[in-house]
């Protein structure tokens, strides 16, 4: 008998994993922070956009837009060099462990409230992945009203080469 609850055991375990459908968080590289601002400064331009999955087209606002990521943790956009293209950001960032332990970049700035149509002046964007030429990041974000999605953003530094950018299903 105890040989059948150890192979039911065995058999739930390999065959049944667990419901968790959460992958497991990314751990940041040890210089995470070199990373994302480089030698002192860092530019990144979004390569893709997705929104609750599915790949959002990618007008002239996006495809101009770059964030800036300086070693004195400060972090700023450059909207404020295109009027049309919406409001700019200008604050500071800091790296944050969540709860269930994945790493997010809490962003502070009294510009958040407006931009991502919050009460809170800091927003938190959760790490998927970040390397020398990649940062991933998604975040809630409330669209018309209160209809909240997930947005994920796959930044790539900016002078790096990729095409597809411009994308039309």
């Amino acid at each position: 008998m105890k040989v059948f609850k150890w192979i039911t055991t065995l058999y739930a375990v390999i065959f049944f994993p667990s419901c968790n459908n959460e992958p497991d968080p990314f751990s940041l590289p040890e210089n995470a922070m070199a990373l994302i601002h480089g030698d002192s400064s860092k530019t990144w331009k979004i390569a893709r956009r997705y929104n609750d999955n599915v790949r959002m087209n990618m007008g002239p606002c996006f495809l101009a837009y770059r964030q800036t990521f300086k070693s004195n943790q400060s972090v700023s956009d450059n909207n404020e060099n295109r009027s049309d293209c919406g409001l700019s950001l200008k604050g500071s960032y800091e790296f944050k462990k969540g709860p269930k332990g994945h790493p997010y970049i809490k962003i502070n700035s009294p510009d958040i409230p407006k931009l991502m149509n919050t009460d809170k002046d800091y927003k938190y964007f959760k790490i998927l992945k970040l390397s020398e030429d990649t940062l991933k990041l998604s975040f809630k974000h409330n669209q018309y009203g209160s209809k909240s999605r997930t947005i994920t953003d796959i930044l790539v530094r900016e002078n790096l080469d990729i095409g597809d950018r411009y994308f039309h299903h």
